[in-house]
């Protein structure tokens, strides 16, 4: 699969210099839109910036094209609001976001529904299971930003078709005022004075973070990474002990009260800390012992993006010192933190705001990603229905 892609790139820029040959030569003018057109095609198979004479170059074709489409980018989740500013004020760039709450899924499946039209999802931010499906499918487009090589191995697609962005740890967020002594592990969670309180963010067949929380429960109840049906045994029991909130958690939820103990990922409820604070919620985060699983939301461009150019901009600012230090302001574990704190570039203030926890995250392979996607997909519903 590696190597078409390389040989196609390699055709794409035979084609490109056989072009500016025969244009040397005299062929007939290129018209404006010609240009366009051309332009816009050198950046939808650009697998480099270095493919359109590097970011300079990228940086000239995104102003062009004057447009980035968004999906499921809530201004609250790991710093997004102020990242989306900061690239439209940095290129003159508009960001058009779209559906801020949406999951994993419907980013698939805006791709899929919307090919060809302008309203199309330039670029992409999943949970890792719609990464590697998204991938087999065909959906994106590989590219490779100027930090690739800096990126971990394992955290990245060997084509450039995705790429980890940033992640954190499930945690266990807990508002201190309606709950008298807050739940540190998985285990605490089943005691009856928790009913009807734990929610998770969303549905795990569908949400990443949902998706991470039975997956840590299934740590925290002798399940593997191979092995994620200890997680759905246990919602099932905190269903039956009447623990379980089916209501999805969110900002809103937990000020009314609805989901006052919400499991989701360690930046997501460390961020809310900020907010609440002021609007009298003391919203408390434990990383659980009992199931301590951390993981990287990743990045990938549509095959179809309608702005080409500013989708591999896009990326380049994320992955740039800038755009990996606004994570950590968001509370967000980069995924190049380790080689900029080699090399000085890491916001240092940020990295001792982290939620605190030990040992070294391991990370499930590809494959058992996909597999416990298929035991969640075919055995949820069954697990916390009725």
């Amino acid at each position: 699969m590696h190597s078409s892609r390389a040989r196609i790139a390699g055709l794409a820029a035979v084609l490109t210099v056989g072009t500016s040959f025969a244009a040397a030569c005299g062929s007939a003018p290129t018209t404006g839109a010609q240009a366009g057109a051309s332009s816009a095609n050198a950046a939808a198979t650009a697998t480099s910036a270095a493919d359109l004479g590097g970011l300079d170059k990228l940086v000239e074709a995104a102003k062009k094209e004057g447009q980035l489409n968004v999906i499921a980018l809530p201004p609250d989740w790991a710093n997004y609001g102020e990242i989306i500013k900061a690239f439209g004020d940095k290129y003159g760039i508009k960001v058009n976001s779209e559906n801020p709450d949406g999951s994993s899924a419907d980013e698939i499946n805006a791709v899929k529904t919307r090919k060809g039209q302008d309203r199309a999802p330039d670029v992409l931010d999943l949970g890792t299971a719609f990464a590697l499906s998204g991938t087999k499918e065909g959906l994106f487009a590989p590219y490779k930003v100027q930090t690739f090589d800096k990126i971990p191995e394992g955290q990245k697609d060997a084509a450039g078709n995705w790429f980890n962005d940033y992640g954190g740890y499930v945690s266990i967020g807990c508002d201190a005022k309606r709950i008298k002594t807050c739940p540190q592990t998985f285990a605490d969670l089943l005691k009856p004075e928790y009913k009807g309180k734990v929610a998770l963010n969303g549905n795990p067949t569908k949400a990443g973070s949902a998706f991470a929380g039975v997956y840590a429960a299934a740590l925290a109840n002798g399940g593997s990474f191979d092995d994620i049906q200890p997680g759905l045994d246990f919602f099932k029991k905190l269903k039956e002990a009447g623990n379980y909130n089916p209501v999805e958690s969110t900002p809103a939820t937990v000020q009314n009260g609805e989901t006052p103990i919400s499991i989701d990922w360690d930046y997501l409820n460390a961020g809310y800390t900020d907010q609440f604070t002021a609007k009298g919620v003391d919203w408390k985060v434990t990383i659980p012992t009992d199931g301590k699983y951390a993981n990287f939301y990743a990045q990938a461009i549509n095959k179809w993006a309608p702005h080409p150019a500013a989708a591999r901009l896009w990326q380049e600012f994320l992955y740039s010192p800038e755009g990996q230090n606004l994570f950590l302001k968001g509370y967000a574990r980069a995924v190049l933190l380790p080689a900029m704190q080699a090399d000085g570039t890491a916001d240092a203030a940020l990295v001792e705001k982290l939620p605190k926890v030990e040992g070294t995250p391991q990370f499930p392979t590809d494959e058992q990603v996909t597999k416990a996607k298929e035991v969640l997909a075919s055995g949820w519903g069954a697990a916390v229905s009725g």
